[in-house]
């Protein structure tokens, strides 16, 4: 049987393509999808700034229903609608049960350099009519029936990095936090900062549009960096720099802002996926004396952390929906992804449906 699917042909080309439709094995779990997107990451493997074999099917955010289980499994049934993390841990390996899912070894007693993000990295993705979800106990998590998949279509990946961005930092009541770019990580980071009771959140783009609904997100406080020196203006604010600031763009500028206007002893928390060398200013280091933190975030998966995602989703708080700004069909990907790349006509989030 044949199916359609995104495929990395090489670098600068992403192409639909007619492939094998896989089938599960021991303790997986064939998914069709009904909705993905597509992720800066994704945009990365294009442009061949992040490698990956030609011939993969890319994308690592699935929602969909349940098509076929293969033994292993249990707990579960064709037909069940689904939400699956893009980092699919094992829940058996080292990492796994030392907490440090986003790691997993996948199935080893220690760690791997690339955690646990196999989807449209190490094996097929899901911008496909079907995907094979691994370790399919650990990572598959049900979507209650009153959340619609456009709902629930960031809860693998990007509410999970922009929240964990908060969590790893550990923001505390009345804290200062600021967040550099408001793309739907950043977005996601402001509002994990709301909900983890920080008493000024500063958001930072240049986007008008972004920066309105980054005050919908959470924020007290936009500042468009192209209009002011924000660094200083952070500074001011605070009397002195925030408790912690998110680095989510993946550029040396946005990192250097970040250490620049936290205070000291204060923590830097890095999302942004960098290609290249990344610098570190002494000066903007304290010559390392300063006492700050660096921390970066790989977003956590598995089935436990997609339950809790949802609840925040199904208690609307926050308009999540509202950053799914696109749609298109499987057979338009192409003209999604040039779209998305290229960030025209307000994007931050298409909704793919096969």
């Amino acid at each position: 049987m044949k199916m359609r699917a995104a495929v990395f042909v090489g670098r600068g080309v992403i192409a639909l393509r007619e492939v094998p439709r896989p089938k599960p094995g021991y303790g997986e779990a064939l998914v069709k999808v009904t909705a993905t997107t597509i992720c800066g990451t994704d945009v990365h493997i294009l442009k061949g700034e992040y490698p990956v074999k030609p011939g993969l099917v890319v994308g690592h955010e699935p929602v969909g229903v349940i098509e076929e289980l293969a033994p292993g499994v249990s707990g579960l049934a064709k037909g069940d609608r689904v939400v699956v993390g893009a980092i699919t841990p094992c829940g058996q390996c080292g990492a796994c049960l030392s907490g440090d899912g986003a790691q997993c070894g996948r199935g080893g007693e220690g760690y791997t350099t690339m955690g646990g993000w196999r989807f449209g990295n190490t094996i097929d993705g899901c911008q496909a009519d079907y995907v094979v979800v691994p370790n399919a106990q650990a990572n598959l998590a049900r979507i209650p029936d009153g959340l619609a998949d456009e709902d629930v279509l960031l809860c693998p990946d990007i509410m999970s990095t922009g929240f964990s961005a908060i969590e790893r930092a550990r923001v505390r009541i009345g804290d200062a936090v600021a967040v550099f770019a408001q793309g739907p990580i950043g977005l996601c980071a402001t509002a994990g900062a709301r909900l983890a009771g920080a008493s000024l959140i500063i958001a930072v783009d240049s986007v008008p549009k972004r920066l309105e609904q980054a005050k919908r997100m959470g924020a007290d406080v936009v500042l468009d960096h192209t209009q002011q020196d924000v660094v200083a203006e952070i500074r001011r604010l605070t009397n002195g720099g925030v408790d912690v600031a998110v680095e989510a763009l993946g550029q040396q500028a946005t990192f250097e802002s970040c250490l620049r206007s936290v205070r000291p002893g204060g923590t830097v928390s890095s999302l942004g996926v960098y290609s290249g060398h990344l610098h570190v200013p002494l000066d903007a280091f304290a010559a390392g004396l300063g006492d700050i933190t660096i921390i970066t975030t790989l977003c956590p998966g598995g089935k436990e952390r997609m339950r809790r995602l949802m609840n925040v989703v199904a208690a609307h708080r926050i308009p999540f929906r509202e950053l799914v700004t696109h749609s298109f069909g499987l057979d338009r990907i192409e003209e999604a992804y040039d779209l998305f790349a290229h960030q025209r006509d307000g994007v931050m989030k298409i909704a793919v449906r096969p």
